[in-house]
């Protein structure tokens, strides 16, 4: 694999692993230690990637269980969300834009229903890559996405009504 096509098929993949990997790591710091990590890696061993069919789903795989690794070796929780938020701690931020709102829903879901829609609804892959970059089978991926979209529904509903009895008081 020469530079360029490497530059063309495994380098375009950064910001989609960067984004993936700061949903494990919650810090933009190490997120892009994963990244570039991986890319070295990926470089090394670039002649070994021609032989995978789906390029983007075994570099998402690759994130993933980097990511795994670094939180196991740290010996830090994983870190995707502050699960002990409450939801009246959520009323009380005077934060106006809806898309920070569904971003702290998101983060509260549990790990598989977060990935799933960080994947489905936000990287815009489809249900059979989903399935293969978390070894999970696609009913199970279907399951955890509605699910997840259901729970980030209710509370975009809740903060609705919320801020409506604020308007009307």
């Amino acid at each position: 694999m020469t530079q360029e096509t490497f530059k063309n098929t495994v380098f375009i993949l950064k910001n989609e692993m960067y984004r993936f990997a700061k949903r494990f790591v919650m810090s933009n710091d190490e997120a892009e230690d994963v990244v570039q990590d991986l890319m070295m890696k990926f470089w090394q061993k670039k002649e070994e990637l021609e032989q995978f069919g789906n390029l983007k789903s075994y570099a998402l795989k690759a994130v993933r269980n980097e990511c795994l690794n670094r939180l196991k070796h740290h010996n830090v929780k994983l870190g995707f969300a502050d699960m002990q938020l409450h939801q009246s701690e959520l009323y009380k931020m005077e934060v106006n834009n809806l898309k920070e709102h569904i971003i702290i829903f998101i983060n509260q879901l549990p790990e598989k229903q977060r990935m799933v829609i960080h994947l489905k609804d936000v990287e815009e892959y489809d249900v059979s890559e989903i399935s293969e970059i978390l070894n999970m089978e696609e009913n199970a991926i279907r399951v955890n996405l509605m699910r997840a979209r259901q729970k980030v529904k209710e509370q975009i509903l809740q903060l609705m009504n919320y801020e409506q009895r604020q308007i009307s008081r």
